[in-house]
């Protein structure tokens, strides 16, 4: 499709083009227009027709669309923003720099600038910030055939329309009705007789975290947000849903790195940003394993009398890294999916150590025959036999422990993955080796 494009583009066959556009879903345009030039993508978004220009406009990367922001005159940002939903305008707001900022707002309409400026004062992680208050509403005393009258007149410009709100004259959630229950029910029935009154509902100050794992849990498309007093103030669709579980899926996964998360692409940032996300936790870390140094340090006469010891080093760390970080990346997925919850500490601890004496016997077992076999030593076997056993111990206690005490203290539970759990465990598994050698080779 990109081929077909730049070639198109070359031979400025603009028709040719426009027709190849209507064929492809609004996705893959979206995704051909952020890798072309900044020239080229101007001119495909200029050919695409105004209701597909706002869709794909709402799917391009940021820097995408601000290049085209930058390009595009007035008239053509009124157009867009105009077609863009409420939350995915707001989005475009919020992630902007201040004068494309401008330049965005002053081409929008003062009632669905206002309605952008109400979504932005919710904070930054809250379920109020990534709803829209483009929904249909109904009464309960009204027929389905009006029902479907109002749906016609205003649904064309909202979000969804699968899922209607009942609210009362106070603007207070009530109930739900769904399209299909409209079309199977009789003409002259009145909402109150098919609306579902047990609603599940979402606050606007809720996390939105927690707001994507409730999409996960009851497979809802759509979901009503009210206000404090029960009012019906917007809905939060099962596509932003996904974009919150990416979105925590990729700051995870940085955390986990050592990596301070950022909303840019890879390749947006610079040489310099990218330094400056990754170097305070390398240094962290870096200092960190200075303890580990320095406890060698300290028993640098066992190792002078028995040299062999230090051999046995870095496998003990990597063991005892590798044990933690099993256990750690265990508890925070089971953390992020909702199985296991801080209060869960003692189960998960007691699950961990059984798992940990099993592991830690089986690993002891052969290091211990391969050690004995091949240095024909069977007090250093049992030195590491008991080493290892110890390790695995604390090591898959740790990995359990911390991640939960993260959560139990409202801090991202990713933090306390592979880099910081292996460097707590590497300084605990050489004390243990140390003052094992040290008692059993009475040094």
């Amino acid at each position: 499709m990109k081929e077909k494009i730049i070639e198109l583009l070359k031979a400025k066959d603009l028709s040719g083009l426009k027709a190849l556009l209507a064929e492809f879903n609004v996705a893959d345009v979206s995704e051909i227009i952020d890798e072309l030039d900044k020239e080229d993508a101007i001119i495909v978004f200029r050919l695409l027709n105004k209701d597909e220009a706002a869709e794909v406009f709402s799917r391009m990367e940021q820097d995408t669309r601000e290049r085209l922001i930058e390009a595009l005159t007035e008239d053509e940002i009124k157009e867009v923003v105009d077609k863009l939903f409420l939350d995915d305008a707001a989005d475009l707001v919020e992630e902007m720099p201040a004068n494309l900022v401008k330049k965005v707002l002053a081409n929008t309409k003062p009632d669905k600038r206002s309605a952008i400026n109400e979504l932005l004062k919710y904070p930054e992680d809250s379920a109020g910030s990534i709803m829209t208050t483009e929904f249909i509403d109904l009464k309960e005393n009204l027929t389905v055939k009006e029902a479907f009258e109002r749906i016609r007149a205003i649904g064309k410009d909202k979000e969804t329309i699968y899922t209607l709100y009942v609210t009362d004259m106070a603007r207070c959630l009530i109930g739900i009705v769904t399209v299909k229950e409209l079309v199977l029910a009789d003409l002259d029935a009145h909402i109150k007789d098919i609306m579902e009154e047990n609603v599940i509902k979402l606050n606007t100050l809720e996390d939105k975290e927690d707001v994507a794992k409730m999409f996960d849990k009851y497979d809802f498309l759509a979901m009503p947000v009210v206000d404090s007093e029960d009012r019906l103030v917007g809905i939060i669709t099962v596509d932003d849903a996904m974009d919150v579980m990416q979105d925590e899926a990729s700051e995870d996964f940085e955390i986990m790195a050592a990596v301070t998360p950022s909303d840019e692409s890879y390749f947006d940032m610079s040489v310099v940003e990218h330094t400056k996300h990754r170097i305070v936790w390398l240094l962290v870390l870096m200092l960190s394993a200075t303890i580990t140094g320095s406890i060698i340090t300290h028993y640098e006469e066992a190792f002078a009398s028995i040299p062999i010891l230090v051999s046995f080093i870095p496998m003990l760390m990597d063991t005892g890294g590798n044990c933690g970080s099993q256990s750690s990346t265990l508890i925070i997925r089971g953390l992020a999916t909702g199985e296991i919850y801080p209060k869960d500490v003692f189960k998960v601890w007691f699950k961990e150590i059984r798992v940990a004496i099993l592991v830690g016997i089986i690993l002891a077992v052969v290091n211990g025959v391969r050690v004995a076999i091949q240095y024909g030593d069977v007090l250093l076997a049992l030195v590491i036999g008991i080493t290892l056993v110890l390790t695995v111990l604390i090591s898959k206690s740790l990995g359990c422990i911390l991640p939960l005490a993260a959560k139990k203290l409202k801090l991202d539970p990713a933090i306390m993955a592979s880099p910081l759990i292996t460097t707590i465990v590497d300084t605990c598994s050489i004390l243990i080796y140390f003052n094992v050698a040290v008692a059993l080779f009475h040094i």
